[in-house]
């Protein structure tokens, strides 16, 4: 593995302003990310992989690894995240510290105090890469990128090493859970995939959230206070008396691993109507269904003691775990547990809290749970990355390709 290869691109991909804008339907939503994705076919080209291609019409590099070996092995598929989350990426300037000294970080911008922040005491003797304190660095995904890709340089630079064919794809607006929504399963054809986003070395996630939201609007009656007796209705009352129906402590911060909960994450209003923003996260499939219904029949039972129904709802499914899919084929987890376990690393399998591109290409037919990037304090000025554990992520892919292929 070249740890120079790996650091130059992952110092050179930082640099671009990718944030993505929940904002805009386009797709990619900012184009901060197609200038990255451009730069990324340029460089898979002068690498040597086949069919590079930047689709115009999601936003996705995609490009293959042709197999070298006689024998019969299924495709495998790699993926990371161009855009990064809602903070600061104007100028970011990636700042290298080699041998950090594993004591507070002193940058332009912020201190990066290890009393605060203790992992970095377990990162001395490393080449620490932060950003300038001013910005998030991008390591959610550049990292990945850059991972993935210097797994691939290695193997082009070995042919001697037998493997089947791989596919990798790097996609926008992951941070708004977008892209993936577009992402081209038939073209890219992998029975089974991997995103490399987020986790420390050893982690490894099979399973996610199943996640829903709901828009509920609430109509009053509004009249002159002074002539409310008996007429007015106040839409924010409404909505106060269906929030105590949600269960006190069914909530993020008293939840944790498996639990699930309800999330009231918007409201708004004025006496004449009133809107709440619900999100329903459960790992069970059963319990997930029941949390939606359980919302479906408060909601009609408040109705049924209004004077009119005045609560109306809007509810979707956002994405499904990722861990049903994945239980079908047993070797989608088998496989870099091995890798792990032959490396020195302790797996450390955990229920993902959330989703990531994964859960969108797992709905079209690509089971695709998450490795690490390696890197920590995610989506603020604290980010930071090592190169020897982006290196550790590349030989991670690179081992999984070859132990596929055997």
């Amino acid at each position: 593995m070249n740890p120079t290869y790996i650091e130059q691109l992952f110092v050179k991909y930082a640099k671009i302003n990718t944030r993505s804008d929940p904002a805009r339907s386009a797709t990619p939503t900012t184009p901060g990310q197609t200038e990255l994705a451009q730069l990324i076919a340029t460089d898979l080209k002068t690498l040597g992989m086949s069919d590079v291609q930047l689709n115009p019409a999601n936003g996705y590099v995609t490009a293959r690894l042709p197999s070298n070996t006689a024998r019969k092995v299924s495709a495998i598929g790699f993926i990371a995240h161009l855009d990064t989350a809602d903070f600061n990426a104007e100028n970011i300037q990636p700042i290298v510290h080699p041998n950090y000294d594993g004591q507070d970080i002193r940058l332009p911008g912020a201190t990066i105090s290890v009393a605060q922040f203790p992992i970095f005491k377990t990162l001395k003797g490393q080449r620490l890469i932060t950003s300038d304190g001013t910005t998030l660095l991008g390591v959610d995904d550049k990292a990945g990128i850059a991972e993935i890709m210097g797994a691939m340089q290695y193997l082009l630079a070995h042919p001697e090493i037998q493997h089947g064919d791989v596919a990798i794809g790097f996609g926008p607006d992951e941070e708004i859970g977008k892209g993936a929504k577009q992402f081209d399963a038939e073209q890219f054809h992998t029975a089974f995939a991997y995103t490399l986003d987020n986790g420390r070395p050893g982690d490894i996630e099979f399973e996610t959230f199943n996640a829903a939201q709901a828009t509920i609007t609430i109509d009053g009656t509004a009249v002159h206070p002074g002539n409310a007796y008996h007429t007015l209705v106040n839409a924010i009352g409404i909505a106060q008396q269906l929030l105590n129906h949600f269960p006190e402590n069914d909530v993020p911060e008293q939840s944790q691993n498996h639990e699930g909960f309800f999330l009231i994450n918007q409201i708004s209003g004025t006496v004449a109507h009133a809107e709440i923003d619900v999100i329903i996260r459960d790992f069970d499939d059963a319990k997930f269904e029941q949390r939606k219904q359980w919302l479906i029949e408060t909601i009609a039972t408040m109705n049924q003691q209004l004077d009119q129904p005045r609560i109306q709802y809007t509810l979707h499914d956002q994405y499904h775990n990722i861990g049903t899919a994945i239980a079908t084929i047993p070797e989608i987890r088998e496989l870099p547990l091995k890798v792990y376990r032959d490396m020195g690393l302790t797996p450390n399998i955990v229920p993902f809290r959330g989703g990531t591109d994964g859960n969108f290409i797992t709905q079209k037919g690509i089971p695709t749970p998450n490795l690490f990037n390696g890197g920590g304090n995610y989506h603020g000025p604290y980010e930071f990355i090592t190169v020897e554990e982006m290196v550790t992520a590349a030989e991670v892919v690179a081992r999984m390709i070859i132990a596929h292929g055997a």
